[in-house]
């Protein structure tokens, strides 16, 4: 192929800022060799839909007039925050011309992959684009208006982010609904964000739309992307049919669409699992999408074209939707998607298959993967055990090294460099490190990142000394997902990183310890939220700062997370006690322990509830009262005989209620007062869980609820 011609864009901001970029008029490079397959392949087959007749993707780049940071309407324009400094004034761009921009430069390399009657089905990232477009024709014709709402309800799938982007691109918004949530749930979310198409999976998902339908004024169709269509009834369609009539309609059609693009106009909704009362819906723009994921790419030692990420996580949440949809663009990764028992049992045989570049996990899935290797340790010989016993310090030894050798605070956190290893490094690496990577799927890993809640320093160490140092990533909905980021070559232990290049941090209304409300300014600030003027007065000051409610401390570069200002607990005394460092303090003395919370608010002193760690089934993911594997050797370790929770509860086991309070005494010893010692505790016969309502979606406790399902023995302690 020839050379482009190279054109001079000329881009303002909403303040008169000239912002000058070199780009190619057509950004078409020389077309990439295909990666190497996972398995058998088949090509995407189905309807022909590539009718991709030429579009002036520049023309969605261009802004729309705005008067203000902040919108609470879904056609509510913005000014962004562009500045001068580097990062800070890179030209704006649509997620239309995200991905145009990428099928350009490598239109055979795969895409996306799912697995299904044990055969990878792929598409390449031409295929992709033609896909998106399509079905964005399909929903116009279907009834989509812009700035209306397209709810996708389902597990991670192809169809999910195809809908997703079809939304987009035909100028409406896309809408993620948790699978967990109820009908209700549901159909609060619909209305918020006038939905008029739904995606679902299947017929169980679609029962719960069918439900609520009648009071959603604004829904036109309904559409079921796996399988066939069991319900027949108007306007329920099949994905097969939705591909067929958007492949015989005019291409023109989604192009009229697309004009009316523009990077700071809302096109996606992230609804915010509140604990209590209805979530709200964050407004996110093109730019919030397509900025964040241009510097996190910068931030870490990501190679374009060439990464795997595998898709698991809920898309309905921020962090999987920037990661497995717009990172992925960004960087021309390749994604798979895990079956969707991935949290009940097939995630590890697809961490092995996939073996992915760039691997996310919520801190209980790394919980997980430490007791599954400690189970297997178990049950190792005991010359196996000293090996990975020594190998392990070194691996410890060589990583906090690495961690420490930072020679100058720098602005970015992708600038230091490393130390040397320890001397008997290479044999470790051999003997146990490459073997661990290698069972786990993670041995071309770069990076191993953990999001979305606190994760416990015993968690991370152990990691360390198998050398898989994963990272902490902080952030929220509201700032587009990452706000700091920990990687490799800068890191610490018990920090969730230094700040993304382009944005800032500020502590609000600091203490004498130097704690104050985490403070974001940059791009990656999100709009506001929807209908709702007054809370997003509450979470964005005049100034453009938003305020996270989260309470930290800075140490040179690196952000600590210390608490939440909602779950500070006032003591009856009047003392400010923040309950997550109690109880990692707890979770680090007693390996048995599942969950704990602190209560205690208005209260003479706190007390704690405390879970054990048992078996989930894993067709349900209720917990069982089955103790794990390693639950009963600690049992067996303090003198018990114990296999269950409920002989530990209901006979009172003195062994385990003694190693329980030693443990709880050991913690107390750490506290910063006599106010944030725990005095009582009780042991809960039933470990949280999703369906049980007392975790998230993200596997964050929801306190409010747990207190309120726990209300009688709480005031039993007092």
């Amino acid at each position: 192929m020839g050379d482009t011609d190279v054109i001079v864009t000329k881009y303002t901001n909403n303040n008169g800022m000239e912002l000058d970029s070199k780009q190619p008029a057509v950004c078409i490079t020389e077309r990439s060799s295909k990666p190497e397959s996972n398995g058998v392949s088949v090509e995407n087959g189905g309807v022909p839909i590539s009718n991709t007749d030429e579009f002036n993707y520049e023309v969605t780049n261009q802004l729309a007039p705005a008067n203000s940071y902040t919108a609470v309407n879904s056609c509510d324009t913005v000014n962004l925050r562009i500045g001068d400094k580097e990062f800070c004034n890179l030209p704006p761009i649509s997620v239309p011309s995200l991905l145009h921009s990428t099928v350009q430069k490598i239109p055979n390399t795969t895409a996306l992959a799912v697995k299904r009657d044990n055969v990878w089905i792929k598409w390449s990232y031409k295929e992709y684009e033609e896909e998106v477009l399509c079905i964005a024709k399909a929903f116009i014709k279907l009834g989509l208006e812009p700035h209306h709402g397209v709810g996708i309800l389902g597990f991670n799938s192809p169809e999910w982010l195809i809908s997703n982007l079809a939304a987009i691109y035909a100028a409406g918004i896309s809408v993620g609904i948790y699978t967990t949530n109820t009908a209700e749930a549901c159909a609060f979310v619909a209305k918020d964000s006038n939905t008029n198409i739904m995606i679902v999976e299947n017929h169980q998902q679609l029962q719960k739309i069918l439900e609520v339908r009648d009071s959603l004024p604004d829904l036109k169709a309904i559409v079921v992307y796996s399988g066939e269509v069991a319900v027949k009834e108007p306007n329920i369609y099949s994905w097969q049919e939705v591909k067929k009539m958007g492949a015989e309609l005019p291409m023109s059609l989604v192009h009229q669409r697309l004009q009316t693009i523009s990077p700071n106009k809302c096109c996606l909704l992230i609804y915010t699992s509140g604990t209590t009362g209805n979530p709200k819906g964050v407004m996110i723009s093109h730019d919030n999408l397509t900025w964040t994921a241009h510097v996190v790419q910068q931030n870490t030692p990501i190679e374009f074209g060439n990464e795997y990420i595998l898709s698991y996580l809920p898309l309905s949440h921020v962090a999987a939707q920037l990661l497995d949809i717009y990172m992925t663009i960004s960087v021309g990764a390749s994604l798979y998607f895990a079956q969707p028992d991935a949290l009940k049992s097939s995630l590890a045989v697809t961490l092995r298959e996939v073996r992915p570049t760039f691997f996310l996990g919520v801190p209980r899935v790394w919980e997980k993967i430490v007791e599954r290797i400690k189970t297997v340790g178990h049950e190792s010989s005991n010359l196996t055990k000293k090996i990975a016993t020594w190998a392990k310090s070194v691996g410890l030894k060589g990583n906090y090294s690495r961690m420490n050798g930072e020679t100058k605070s720098l602005s970015c956190a992708c600038s230091s460099r490393r130390t040397s290893k320890p001397l008997l490094w290479p044999v470790a690496n051999v003997l146990v490190f490459k073997k661990v990577r290698s069972t786990l799927g993670l041995d071309r890993c770069k990076l191993c990142i953990t999001a979305a809640a606190p994760i416990m320093k015993e968690t991370l160490d152990f990691m360390m000394s198998l050398n898989i140092p994963v990272l902490e990533i902080y952030g929220m909905s509201e700032s587009t997902g990452p706000h700091t980021i920990s990687v490799p070559k800068k890191f610490k232990v018990g920090s969730v990183g230094c700040d993304l290049c382009g944005v800032q941090t500020m502590l609000h209304s600091v203490d004498s310890d130097g704690n104050g409300e985490v403070c974001m300014h940059g791009r990656h600030v999100f709009m506001g939220y929807l209908k709702a003027p007054e809370k997003t007065k509450e979470a964005i000051d005049e100034d453009g700062w938003l305020h996270s409610g989260d309470i930290g401390k800075k140490d040179k570069d690196f952000l600590y997370i210390t608490g939440r200002i909602k779950e500070i607990i006032i003591t009856a005394g009047g003392e400010n006690i923040a309950p997550c460092p109690i109880e990692e303090a707890v979770k680090e003395e007693l390996s048995i322990v599942s969950q704990c919370m602190v209560v205690g608010d208005k209260r003479k002193f706190l007390s704690m509830l405390i879970t054990l760690k048992v078996d989930i089934n894993p067709d349900t993911l209720v917990p069982t009262d089955k103790l794990t594997t390693l639950a009963v050797i600690w049992c067996r370790n303090v003198g018990s005989n114990a296999t269950t929770v409920s002989e530990i509860v209901n006979q009172k086991d003195e062994n385990v209620m003694k190693a329980i309070q030693n443990a709880v005494d050991k913690a107390n010893l750490k506290a910063v007062s006599r106010a944030a010692k725990v005095q009582k505790w009780s042991i809960l016969l039933k470990d949280f869980s999703i369906p049980g309502g007392e975790l998230g979606p993200t596997m964050k406790v929801r306190r409010p609820i747990v207190h309120k399902m726990y209300s009688t023995l709480i005031d039993s302690f007092y």
